[in-house]
């Protein structure tokens, strides 16, 4: 027989729980257990006044803002509207079947207010980060490093040319993004001012840091926002998200906002990895990164660190058009001069350039009639080496690339990468909706700390023995 839907009998009473309509093993009811807010609320307290009207429970706006970047809801008004629907985003949120949801201004006012001030996030993302730490997920063993490039809320259409000259008028009726900037360039011109002038030094074809050069476009919404281009690619502008990742599960240890810009990027790495070190006491044994963590200086401070650089050597010096090398020239050390192939010197005056390099030269009586001339140096007089002052830290970093350690640590790499196509896809984080490298930051450390939430209710959110075996990843 044909069933049919009853009528709406106009029923007087209710038995509805949230509890029983949200599946045990949802992601959201995984993710409660890993969270404690009792501790956030006493670091907000400062932010608030002790009288006045009751505002809207800090704890609330954390939790729907945990529940929009879970699921890529990038909009705070459809949030508002999603939390107000869904079941389980109201079970999540503590707000019953009857509680009030927000209005989405708040987030705004709370976003740029009290949350930044007390640097809320950063607080919140280094709190689960020892619930990670409590569920024994984090190895030290291994750190991996990369950044990934996020679109900035900027238009290029509303930017200058970088060397052009800008009134920004006013810093007080300017907006937040504008004065940032405007006080990182008053803060950098005093640093320049108190430093001492540099000694003349040479320049040099090396390994060169750019940085000096102005950007090519400055963003008059957001200038702190990079004007960058992927190869093939339009320009755009964007700041990078910096990931360091620990290998055991892909738990990120730390993460900073900077512009799209290559020395910034490497740079943020030792914010971190000191950063983790200070707060939590843990210092990876080694750390892996692709070739663009591989320069001198680089490699020199990571060894100094005594943590080992399993990352390729950033090396411009491998000739193709059929001349030697200098790998073909060896270095003695002690004597501090490299022998050519036809056993001549190369020896330096022991001054350093520009590029932090020493300059090595051979005698013009020893290649004028040499065999080899042609194979060496067929344009110049004499044949020149430079050698970093690092030098020693890259051999290091090109040792360790002929071990098997090294070959299983290229394989763990593609975890931030991972991670970043994660951030990307699910998470829908591939423009940003704050401005500022401040805002940047703000939403890095919230997608972050959503990411290492997904990954603890993963590993330990469901059969409580599956965290004991957390080396698994």
């Amino acid at each position: 027989m044909m069933g049919e839907l009853p009528k709406d009998q106009g029923t007087l009473f209710y038995d509805f729980r949230l509890e029983d309509h949200v599946p045990k093993d949802h992601l959201l009811r995984r993710i409660d257990q890993f969270l404690d807010f009792k501790a956030l609320r006493q670091h907000l307290a400062p932010s608030y006044s002790p009288i006045g009207r009751p505002s809207v429970d800090p704890e609330l706006l954390l939790r729907m803002l945990i529940v929009g970047y879970c699921y890529g809801i990038r909009s705070e008004r459809r949030l508002c509207e999603e939390v107000h629907v869904n079941l389980a985003y109201r079970l999540f949120c503590r707000l019953g079947l009857t509680g009030a949801v927000p209005d989405h201004s708040t987030f705004t006012k709370n976003r740029h207010g009290r949350f930044r001030d007390s640097d809320m996030f950063r607080y919140l993302f280094e709190a689960v980060l020892q619930e990670c730490m409590k569920e024994d997920l984090i190895g030290e063993e291994g750190f991996a490093v990369d950044a990934s490039v996020i679109r900035a809320d900027a238009s290029g259409q509303n930017s200058v040319d970088g060397d052009e000259p800008i009134d920004w008028g006013d810093p007080e009726q300017t907006a937040r993004p504008i004065r940032e900037y405007v006080a990182a360039l008053d803060e950098a011109s005093g640093a320049e001012d108190s430093e001492t002038e540099e000694p003349e030094v040479e320049n040099a074809e090396s390994e060169q840091k750019p940085g000096a050069t102005p950007p090519k476009r400055i963003s008059l919404t957001d200038p702190q926002a990079r004007w960058t281009a992927a190869p093939g690619g339009p320009a755009y502008f964007a700041y990078s998200t910096n990931y360091l990742v620990d290998t055991k599960a892909g738990i990120i240890v730390d993460a900073e906002a900077t512009p799209a810009y290559r020395p910034d990027e490497v740079e943020s790495t030792k914010t971190m990895i000191e950063r983790v070190e200070e707060r939590f006491d843990i210092k990876p044994e080694r750390l892996i990164g692709d070739t663009a963590y591989g320069a001198a200086e680089m490699l020199d401070w990571l060894v100094r660190k005594k943590i080992a650089p399993h990352i390729p050597v950033w090396d411009k010096t491998k000739r193709d058009d059929g001349t030697f090398s200098v790998s073909d020239f060896s270095f003695d050390a002690k004597a501090n001069v490299y022998r050519c192939p036809n056993d001549k010197l190369l020896r330096t005056t022991g001054k350093v350039t520009k590029e932090k390099t020493l300059n090595y030269r051979s005698r013009v009586a020893d290649c004028r009639n040499c065999p080899l001339k042609s194979r060496c140096c067929p344009n110049s007089k004499v044949r020149k080496i430079q050698r970093s002052i690092y030098e020693a830290a890259r051999d290091v970093a090109r040792a360790i690339a002929e071990t098997e350690e090294y070959q299983l640590s290229q394989r763990q790499r593609k975890k931030p990468e991972m991670l970043f196509a994660h951030l990307k896809v699910p998470l829908n984080l591939r423009r940003l909706r704050l401005r500022g490298l401040s805002g940047a930051k703000d939403e890095f450390l919230m997608a972050a700390t959503v990411q290492n939430l997904r990954r603890l209710a993963m590993w330990c959110g469901q059969d409580p023995p599956l965290c004991a075996q957390g080396s698994r990843a």
